[in-house]
């Protein structure tokens, strides 16, 4: 089935791009565009080409937040029953290869939330970042207020979600929202240099490490240490452990087997 609202790509370097499709309306995110990208995330997951996934919104916007006009019909009865977002954000979080955010200008509401969502953010010097629903009087419903305060703090997270300011890459990056500032008309290609580079891995190993880094936010510390040990114990039984310190040894490239 063709896509509507974003446009899939997969490049022989084992990368698949998402880019969000609604330049007329800054990529808001309706929830028919949720449901094309979880499919896509669903497809490129279960490609075995493919190891790392890019997803962009363009040169000039990520996502300028949810679709307003969508929201204007919604009361607590349609939301609740019909499970709004929560229906089209399980997939997202629950995806298995990483994931790079690439941003590029506004990245606002669920436009932040869906950039959280990734592994990491990378960005350009024009991007912003915020969560303004305060101001339409209501409150962020995909992970602004939770992500966000993982991300940058408790004291930063209040303050964006209570007065609905918006910061720039710079700041961003000082409160470790995003890894890394590139320069502008570059994101995209930065982006996929990474996720190439990440696909050349043991696909095993990256997805282990993406596990128990994220188990950081559900583990006490010594759980955490017990579950890393655990998962680092079983990357000694792959035959990419093998390949990884022959090819080391022997000064070259490893060949992983995935395996």
């Amino acid at each position: 089935m063709k896509n509507k609202y974003i446009i899939v790509e997969k490049l022989n370097t084992g990368v698949g791009i998402i880019t969000l499709n609604r330049p007329k309306v800054y990529n808001a995110l309706c929830t028919d565009l949720l449901a094309e990208v979880s499919n896509a995330i669903i497809n490129l997951d279960q490609d075995l080409k493919i190891g790392a996934i890019v997803i962009t919104g363009g040169d000039k916007v990520f996502a300028a937040g949810a679709d307003i006009k969508e929201l204007s019909t919604l009361d607590f009865s349609s939301a609740y029953m019909n499970e709004f977002i929560k229906k089209q954000w399980l997939v997202l979080e629950k995806h298995n290869k990483p994931i790079i955010a690439a941003v590029s200008g506004f990245a606002l509401g669920g436009g932040c939330e869906l950039a959280l969502l990734c592994d990491f953010i990378i960005c350009d010097d024009s991007a912003k970042f915020g969560q303004p629903e305060i101001k339409l009087g209501i409150m962020p419903g995909a992970g602004g207020t939770q992500r966000l305060t993982k991300a940058v703090g408790k004291a930063k997270a209040m303050q964006m979600c209570l007065t609905g300011d918006i910061i720039d890459a710079k700041e961003a990056k000082n409160y470790g929202l995003i890894a890394k500032i590139v320069s502008e008309d570059s994101v995209l290609n930065e982006a996929i240099v990474m996720a190439s580079k990440i696909a050349t891995m043991s696909q095993p190993v990256v997805k282990l490490i993406k596990d128990s880094i994220n188990n950081t936010y559900e583990l006490n510390l010594q759980s955490g240490l017990e579950y890393e040990r655990q998962s680092f114990y079983t990357t000694l039984a792959l035959e990419d452990k093998v390949e990884g310190i022959k090819a080391f040894i022997e000064k070259r490239k490893a060949n992983f087997l995935n395996k």
